[in-house]
């Protein structure tokens, strides 16, 4: 039989991972979303001329 203060300590780590795993999903997020924006600047900059 697990104590109270076990239980509650197996709780808060849950808690506390579920919300590492939040934080790193939405950095990874970010980071995705300036990826793809640099991606296309850079597409964009560097586009052939049309021609004349």
């Amino acid at each position: 039989m697990t104590t109270p203060i076990r239980t509650t300590e197996v709780l808060v780590k849950k808690i506390l991972l579920a919300a590492l795993a939040a934080a790193a999903a939405v950095f990874a997020s970010k980071k995705l979303q300036q990826s793809k924006a640099e991606k296309a600047l850079w597409a964009d900059a560097t586009d052939k001329l049309p021609e004349a």
